[in-house]
């Protein structure tokens, strides 16, 4: 690794989650959002599309107050992860630059429904068969994260229980995304969105609230009618050209036992040595003073150094080196019957 180094500045695109419970306007402020951010670049939106919520909205609507023309998008439509994982990492960047997941939810539910095998007394998915579920959807989120496009990730919206530390009895205590995890949180942004009553007209605010903004920019804000102009917007100024990368679990799991495994193997290799080294001087000791200096010196901080079974070996070498000085058996070596002088017993 190159270890620290002086901070950039490496995010190229927006990467936003969006959840809400239904009518709170997700689909329809992603798609403003998303047409703002394509017609900025010159590109294309491509559109995943779990639940057929663009139909009416690929086409011109008069009636409709606002964007009364059809939105021109690319989609699919399916709730297949492994699809959506496939065409996703088809997309060039060239063409589009904004991919929008709606839903998240969706897709969470069939990495779940892959799962064919036994479940356990509850009927619960047994917990060594997740690691196996969730990684064709951990692959997606992470493509999203490092990917160059513009990402808005939305999802439905849930209960989020705990326990109450009084009574013991489960309560909702607020909301959350309904998908794997912390998916929510993963992207730079994140907006929980809302259609507020407007008590004076009657009809409702569609609003977003920043639960999350790494930018500063919109945090803990309520933005009302959410769109282009003040959501993405005043976020574009802050981007670069390099999309930094961030590790996958896997990728960070796979370095970790590789550092792990090569510390071992050099530790093996460095308490070899020494208990190669102090089993030399103990052979060319010419006393039993020499040997008991020499155990002196096999301190707690050396035998931390060691394997345990090597640590074990130097110590009965050194008792067998005692005991042939007193011309004595093992048991019978020194005042208590390990060899008086050996550091840290």
């Amino acid at each position: 690794m190159a270890g620290f180094r002086k901070a950039k500045a490496e995010q190229a695109a927006l990467k936003v989650s969006i959840y809400g419970a239904p009518g709170s306007g997700k689909t329809f402020s992603t798609l403003l959002i998303a047409e703002g951010i394509a017609k900025h670049y010159g590109k294309r939106v491509a559109f995943v599309d779990t639940e057929r919520g663009t139909d009416f909205y690929v086409r011109p609507v008069p009636e409709r107050k606002v964007h009364p023309a059809a939105f021109d998008i690319d989609c699919i439509y399916t709730r297949s992860l492994t699809e959506v994982l496939r065409d996703v990492k088809s997309l060039d960047p060239k063409d589009h630059c904004v991919i929008v997941i709606d839903s998240i939810t969706h897709l969470w539910e069939a990495a779940k429904s892959s799962y064919t095998g036994k479940t356990n007394k509850a009927g619960a998915i047994p917990m060594w068969a997740w690691s196996k579920i969730k990684a064709p959807y951990k692959e997606l989120m992470t493509f999203l994260i490092n990917s160059p496009f513009h990402v808005f990730i939305l999802g439905r919206q849930g209960n989020e229980f705990a326990e109450d530390e009084d009574t013991g009895e489960i309560k909702a205590v607020g909301v959350k995304m309904k998908a794997e995890g912390e998916t929510a949180y993963e992207p730079h942004i994140c907006l929980r969105m809302e259609a507020l009553k407007n008590p004076k007209t009657k009809s409702a605010i569609v609003s977003a609230f920043a639960e999350k903004d790494r930018t500063g920019v919109l945090s803990g804000k309520t933005i009302e009618w959410p769109c282009f102009d003040n959501i993405a917007k005043p976020l574009l100024g802050l981007l670069g050209e390099t999309q930094a990368q961030v590790m996958s679990d896997d990728e960070a799991a796979a370095h970790d036992a590789e550092e792990l495994n090569k510390a071992a193997r050099e530790k093996l290799v460095s308490s070899r040595k020494t208990l190669e080294k102090f089993q030399a001087r103990i052979n060319l000791a010419e006393s039993k003073e020499e040997v008991e200096a020499i155990g002196k010196q096999i301190t707690p901080d050396v035998k931390k150094e060691m394997l345990k079974e090597d640590v074990a070996a130097l110590r009965e070498y050194y008792l067998a080196a005692i005991g042939a000085w007193n011309g004595k058996q093992l048991v019978g070596a020194g005042a208590n019957g390990k060899g008086d002088a050996y550091e840290g017993d």
